[in-house]
């Protein structure tokens, strides 16, 4: 079952097994299991592109090391060609027709028998064990579950099957049913530091110059997928010029974001626009984090929280009705230019 989100020349996490970083997790995975107190269902959730799914993989192996009877170097093998028999994914696939990827995880592959040779995962996972120990199976992402496909998944969860563990991949875990969160041990798992993403890059590439590098290390804001992804794309990319201009948006003339919506709005489908959508929640985010922080940060909150929902409306309605996207990032940033000044005017009060 092929990775739909994989990269060219990266490998796939199953492949991969090994995930930088996130500490934190995986000691509190181990310490359950060496304890024999593993949950039934863990959700590891965090902004796509840091390793969840590496990490998924990589914990998968040690909960099938500890309770099987083969060694580390066997069960990875299996995992890498995801031909162990205790080992269960459910992730997008091709369409009926094989000419595109479908866009969701649908109930046929949860619950229902589908039209083709494949059992789905209910059948499966009540069928006798392959081999000793626990089952593990690795959803990913469960964003992209249909709503039968969710509630299919619910049911189970609700009446697992025995030793099985569910290790499941969510980016938006706030819109996931709250009664599959209910019955998930919840893991976050963060963005790396700058250090652990371009020691990622250069095990890929030894020969990255240091200027490819420290841009991508800059643009990846903690995701190494987007530190690959940012190798791909030209280096005068408009990328670099909204970075520099959500330093200081009102430091530049109101010329310069006009220029970046040309630039960005020009292919709605682009690489680069997917890769401003997420600079700009970035940014948003952090904002309504710091002001969260302040003493006096009440009304710069509320702005940053009203920001975020007009962005994300006004990003949907262009989604959703094909409007030109040039436009709705012309209105974005003179949102965000308002916000700023608004911001800077507050911090001059209390500084």
């Amino acid at each position: 079952m092929s990775d739909p989100d994989a990269l060219e020349g990266i490998a796939t996490p199953e492949r991969r097994q090994k995930a930088l970083g996130h500490d934190g997790p995986r000691a509190a995975i181990l310490a359950q299991l060496a304890e024999r107190r593993l949950p039934g269902a863990i959700l590891l959730h965090g902004p796509q592109g840091i390793g969840k799914a590496t990490f998924a993989f990589e914990m998968a192996a040690a909960i099938l090391v500890a309770s099987g009877d083969e060694d580390a170097q066997r069960v990875e093998e299996q995992i890498a060609s995801l031909s162990h028999p205790n080992l269960f994914l459910v992730r997008r696939t091709l369409n009926k027709t094989g000419s595109k990827i479908s866009a969701t995880i649908s109930v046929d592959q949860i619950a229902r028998r589908d039209t083709g040779d494949s059992h789905p995962l209910r059948d499966r996972l009540h069928q006798t064990r392959g081999r000793d120990g626990y089952r593990v199976a690795v959803i990913d992402s469960i964003d992209d579950l249909t709503p039968s496909a969710a509630n299919a998944l619910l049911k189970i969860l609700e009446e697992p099957p025995p030793e099985t563990i569910f290790l499941l991949v969510s980016h938006r875990p706030g819109q996931l049913l709250p009664t599959i969160r209910s019955r998930c041990h919840s893991l976050a798992l963060r963005p790396l530091d700058d250090a652990l993403v371009r020691a990622i890059l250069i095990e890929q590439d030894a020969t990255l110059g240091q200027a490819e590098l420290d841009r991508a290390v800059a643009l990846a804001g903690g995701r190494p997928r987007r530190a690959f992804e940012t190798l791909a794309l030209e280096p005068e990319s408009a990328l670099g010029a909204l970075q520099a201009w959500l330093i200081d948006p009102n430091r530049h003339p109101a010329g310069v974001a006009l220029q970046l919506a040309d630039a960005l709005g020009a292919d709605a489908q682009s690489t680069e626009l997917s890769f401003a959508r997420e600079m700009l929640d970035d940014w948003m985010a952090d904002e309504a984090r710091n002001a969260a922080m302040q003493p006096q940060g009440r009304m710069r909150l509320a702005s940053a929280n009203e920001l975020w929902d007009k962005a994300h409306a006004l990003f949907a309605e262009a989604d959703d009705i094909n409007l030109d996207m040039k436009q709705t990032l012309v209105a974005i940033f003179d949102a965000i230019r308002k916000h700023a000044a608004m911001s800077a005017s507050v911090s001059a009060e209390h500084p």
